[in-house]
Formats: C-alpha cells, sequence, structure tokens
C-alpha cells in the first residue's frame, strides 16, 4: 500500500509538472498578412520596447537563435518568417519590399504593445523602413544589421541584370556563389556552410522575386525616399567587409548613425554574437533610458 501511495503521488508529480510546463510553452503563431498570406512568427520573454527581428533575404527567423534568448530576459521578442520564407505562406506572387512590410504590419497588430524596436539584417533593413512608413506611431526606431551602407548610392539597370543573371541561369549554384562572397575566411566554417547551403535551397521564384524587387527600389529611387522620409531613428551595426558611408547616409537621414564591429562579416549577428548583442543592447539602451 504504502508503495502504491509513493507511485501515485510521483505520477501525480510528474503529471501537474507537465501541465505547467505546457502552460508556459510558447508555441509559434500565425496571423494573415493583408493579401491573405498566413505569416508565421514567435513571441518569447516579455518586456517594452518589444523587439521585433526581420531576416534578410532567403533566411528566415532561424537565423537570430543567438539573440532571441539572450534579449527575452528583458523584452518581448518576436522572429518573424516574412511571405515565402521559413513557415510563412508561399501564395503571393510578387514579393515586394511593401509586400514584406505588410507582413510585419500583420504581427505588430497581432500584438500587444504600443513601442517596437524594429530589428532588420540585410534585406529586413529596406523591409524595416516600409513597415515604419505604415504605421511610425508604433515604433521607437530601426536597427539595421550589416544594412544602409549608402542608401544613395546610384545603381542602373546593367548592374541590376549583372546581380540577377548568374541567379537567374542557376538559381543554386548562383546563389551558393552568391551567399559565399559574404563570408570572411575566420567565420566558423560549418556556420558558413550551413547559411549557404540553406539559403541556396530557398524558393526560386521567391528569391528571384525579392531581391528584383528589392535592387528595383534602389534603382528607381523608392528605397532611398522610404530612408529619408523617415522621422524615426536609425542605427546601422555593420561589418566592416563593405564600407559604412554615415556621412552620406546622414545627408539623407539626419538622425542615422551606425556602429561597426571589425574583422566579421555580413552574417556578424551569428558569426560574432557576443560584440553584436553588446552592440545591439547599447542602442536600445541609448533609446529607451530616461536621460
Amino acid at each position: 500500500m504504502k508503495i502504491f501511495w509513493i507511485r501515485w503521488v510521483g505520477t501525480l508529480v510528474v503529471l501537474l509538472s507537465s501541465g505547467m510546463a505546457s502552460a508556459d510553452l510558447q508555441w509559434p503563431r500565425v496571423v494573415e498578412s493583408a493579401d491573405g498570406v498566413p505569416i508565421s512568427y514567435e513571441v518569447a520573454g516579455q518586456g517594452e520596447p518589444t523587439l521585433l527581428f526581420i531576416h534578410g533575404w532567403s533566411c528566415d527567423a532561424r537565423y537570430w537563435r543567438a539573440q532571441v534568448p539572450h534579449f527575452s530576459s528583458d523584452h518581448q521578442v518576436v522572429s518573424i518568417d516574412l511571405a515565402g520564407h521559413g513557415h510563412s505562406g508561399l501564395e503571393r506572387e510578387d514579393y515586394t519590399m511593401s509586400a514584406f512590410a505588410q507582413d510585419v504590419k500583420a504581427v505588430v497588430e497581432a500584438l500587444e504593445t504600443e513601442q517596437v524596436i524594429l530589428v532588420g539584417h540585410s534585406m529586413g533593413g529596406p523591409v524595416s523602413v516600409a513597415a515604419a512608413k505604415l504605421m511610425p506611431e508604433r515604433f521607437v526606431g530601426i536597427i539595421g544589421v550589416d544594412t544602409f551602407q549608402n542608401v544613395g548610392q546610384e545603381m542602373g539597370q546593367e548592374e541590376v541584370d549583372a546581380w540577377m543573371a548568374p541567379l537567374r541561369e542557376d538559381f543554386r549554384h548562383g546563389s551558393r556563389q552568391f551567399v559565399s562572397d559574404m563570408f570572411i575566411d575566420r567565420t566558423d566554417a560549418s556556420l558558413r556552410d550551413w547559411v549557404i547551403a540553406d539559403m541556396s535551397a530557398a524558393p526560386p521564384d521567391v528569391a528571384l522575386s525579392a531581391m528584383n524587387n528589392m535592387l528595383s527600389d534602389a534603382t528607381s529611387g523608392d528605397a532611398l525616399a522610404a530612408f529619408s522620409g523617415l522621422e524615426l531613428p536609425i542605427v546601422a551595426i555593420n561589418a566592416d567587409i563593405w564600407p559604412t558611408d554615415i556621412e552620406a547616409n546622414r545627408q539623407h537621414q539626419p538622425r542615422f548613425d551606425a556602429v561597426i564591429i571589425e574583422n566579421t562579416d555580413h552574417f556578424l549577428h551569428m558569426a560574432e554574437p557576443e560584440p553584436f548583442n553588446r552592440e545591439l543592447e547599447q542602442v536600445i539602451a541609448n533609446w529607451t533610458e530616461s536621460p
């Protein structure tokens, strides 16, 4: 009888513990974008301002794995899969920056928060700008990650065609070469190989559409116009693999600033997460701490 009661109590403790764990478990969420495409996103932690992480071209929310657990101890942290990426829907015909911005808007509207900082890597930078134009009252600022190197730099159609040609000819091979050029020799080989394999496995139609639209915005001047028209502060945390022209950007956006992390590459938030997280913490503190 005594053994029975010991076993029963033990089972009860396990069941209660499992129930508590299930109650605390945060499952991914889904919300419809403006065109009805389902957008997957995950939420961790609590505390304002909310940090909304937006991945780059042919990436997804997994690319923020070194940031989500770190920042969710003090903030509500949201990582999104833009349409056509990760676990979000593929039904969109044209993957534009403005359509991606609607994905971000849908997620922000689904959250119970009034203060959001957008953190956008690479293509996530212009997506953040486009999203901020839709609802500026909800955002504290934009933090770009290896993006906004020189938003006013001119790009002609011939240059766009040269970028797109190898991707259109053989997407898997072309994208592998394209992505491999974003790394430096000192980056961990296992990280480099995974990113190259993962991004080259993206749906070609989505990747080609998104890249073409992003470059077209640069050639038409739409990207610069959106960047120039924002009243929010913008800070880029960039690698030194490509130069960042801070003064040129300030001619279009006086509140622009940049932090450069040396000896790293385009995926600095993954390759050098500790120094990157420190710089991100400092930018957030500068915007949120009382004077």
